[in-house]
């Protein structure tokens, strides 16, 4: 009996294929084995390193909100709040530094109507929290088919706490510049004011937009705010006290061209734009062009001395009115008598000036005007600038009546230029609101001669201490000026009883450092003016009022007037009849 021994049973743990014993001890993979399980590896590392990154993140998040106060916290399940930085705009200063004008940062309000739940409920909301709104407006947005619509720009703190507290989704506050005038309406015209969107639309913002938007630098103006109030506070006064419907001033540096106030009333808040009116909003100092009456006899004078048309010992005869076509020049303060130069200035004889300006001649007289910047539109720092009405055809008529002041007009401004140039030894600088560094000049064109000048500033004095002018006298501070009083242009006419009243003074007249204009539109004389409702009555007072106040503003002290070297520095010779002689002090 044969013994058959058993074959071996396979071991399952050793399948064919495998040469090595998968059941023994583990050998070292290779090939492609080996490069997954390396694979697999380093994803595993880099998934738990994203994991440790993504707790520090939020562990840092929640240290910075932990931080916050509660006036910076804005709860995102009220309102998702969203910052975009606000547009640049250069802040507006005094020439002393004081704030005119910059932006602040505000919370403006917009929605995205797909995300709205309940629209005319959320509008009906809003509106009881902001009562400006219109809410069939409001629901009309909140139903667009738009992603982004504003609800309220340029919002206040208030505001929009409230609006969070409604817990209303899909609305979202986004920061924008929102511009603030800390001096409201003291210097409303000069500076002007900005859109939603920071445009300039009035004033400087309008004319130097392009210098303002994102500008870094603070842009400097020649105003000073302690001139602008004085100026404003004794032009309303003026209004006031004789009815009238409104007014302008303006203080110029005659040296440099530098306009130190301006002032045009009835004035607006240029921080709530939406409540002026064209009245308020128009610059009757520079955008009003003006028939300026008697101060224009300056400009007649000054142009017959230089050019040597006639002297200051001369003189014409001012008996009888002068008729000429269908019109009549006569005098209102009538001396019926010969005149000489200096009592034709002084007494303010249209006949006089009238016949002065006819020696002149036309052309000359167009010419002079023209030197003096009264023909064109100035270069100026504001868009709302008047552009001068003058006779297409300069006739004879013409040539008498604006020797006069009349069938011409001009702007205040531009009034206030020419002056300061006659009184400065004949210098005419370029207005501007921009201060000068350290107070100089730029360029600058000689139109008359330093003598006429001299002369001019003689028979200025005049005025004050013997003529029309009495009531701009300020003892101690040497004013000379010119009244100035003319029926304002009604179509075609004239309307008699609608004044413009004016008078211009410069300061002190030795050593002219400002020139002061006030005019009043429309005023009505009264029991303090003797029924009168002219220059001399009505605006002569309120320059001296700003000239007493300004003085020590600007640090000029008060002089002897009687002193010996001021008697002969303004003293005028008046060839009458009588051989009069007065010291124009």
């Amino acid at each position: 009996m044969s013994t058959e021994i058993p074959a071996r049973p396979e071991n399952p743990c050793r399948p064919r294929h495998f040469k090595l014993d998968p059941c023994g001890p583990s050998a070292p993979l290779e090939g492609p084995a080996r490069q997954s399980l390396d694979i697999s590896h380093t994803r595993l590392l880099i998934t738990a390193a994203l994991f440790c990154l993504a707790f520090i993140v939020i562990g840092l998040r929640l240290l910075e909100v932990a931080t916050f106060s509660a006036s910076e916290w804005r709860p995102v399940h009220r309102v998702a709040a969203t910052k975009a930085p606000a547009p640049a705009r250069a802040d507006i200063l005094d020439r002393r530094g004081v704030l005119l004008a910059t932006t602040l940062e505000v919370p403006s309000l917009f929605a995205n109507p797909k995300q709205i739940l309940d629209a005319k409920d959320a509008a009906h909301r809003l509106v009881r929290v902001l009562p400006d709104l219109d809410e069939r407006d409001l629901l009309a947005k909140l139903t667009s088919e738009k992603s982004f619509v504003w609800i309220k720009r340029q919002m206040t703190p208030r505001e929009e706490a409230q609006i969070n507290a409604l817990g209303i989704p899909g609305l979202q506050f986004r920061s924008e510049g929102k511009r603030v005038y800390p001096k409201g309406d003291l210097v409303a015209h000069a500076v002007g004011y900005t859109d939603t969107d920071d445009k300039g639309l009035a004033g400087v913002e309008r004319g130097l937009d392009d210098v303002l938007r994102g500008g870094r630098d603070p842009v400097q103006l020649s105003l000073d705010v302690r001139l602008q109030y004085i100026l404003r506070e004794e032009t309303q006064k003026a209004i006031a006290e004789f009815n009238a419907i409104g007014g302008m001033g303006l203080i110029m540096d005659v040296r440099t061209g530098e306009v130190l106030a301006l002032v045009s009333l009835p004035d607006y808040d240029p921080n709530q734009p939406g409540s002026m009116t064209p009245d308020t909003g128009f610059d009757r100092a520079t955008l009003g062009a003006y028939e300026m009456g008697s101060v224009f006899k300056i400009f007649t004078v000054a142009m017959a001395l230089d050019a040597h048309v006639t002297t200051m010992a001369g003189g014409y005869d001012a008996t009888n009115p002068i008729t000429i076509g269908r019109f009549t020049i006569h005098d209102d303060h009538a001396q019926r008598r010969y005149l000489t130069v200096p009592e034709i200035f002084m007494y303010s004889s249209n006949i006089g000036a009238a016949k002065m300006a006819l020696d002149a001649g036309g052309e000359r007289q167009r010419a002079f005007l023209t030197k003096l910047g009264l023909t064109r539109e100035p270069a100026f720092e504001l868009r709302e600038i008047a552009t001068p009405l003058v006779p297409a055809t300069w006739r004879p008529i013409n040539t008498m009546t604006i020797g006069f002041g009349h069938g011409m007009s001009v702007s205040p401004l531009q009034l206030a230029t020419a002056v300061s140039a006659v009184v400065n030894g004949g210098i005419l600088h370029r207005a501007t609101l921009l201060k000068r560094p350290d107070g100089e000049p730029i360029g600058g064109e000689r139109v008359i001669q330093p003598e006429t000048s001299v002369e001019m500033r003689k028979l200025m004095r005049l005025v004050v201490e013997h003529g029309t002018g009495k009531l701009a006298n300020a003892p101690g501070y040497l004013v000379g000026g010119k009244t100035g009083t003319a029926e304002k242009v009604a179509g075609k006419h004239y309307a008699q009883h609608a004044l413009l009243s004016s008078f211009i003074g410069a300061f002190p007249i030795n050593d002219p450092r400002y020139v002061v204009l006030v005019s009043v539109d429309e005023p009505h004389g009264n029991k303090q003016s003797a029924g009168y409702a002219t220059g001399g009555w009505i605006a002569a007072p309120a320059v001296r009022a700003t000239i007493e106040r300004m003085a020590s503003v600007v640090g000029i002290p008060p002089v002897d007037e009687d002193s010996p070297e001021i008697r002969r520095t303004l003293e005028v010779n008046l060839p009458t009849p009588q051989g009069r002689k007065l010291a124009a002090n």
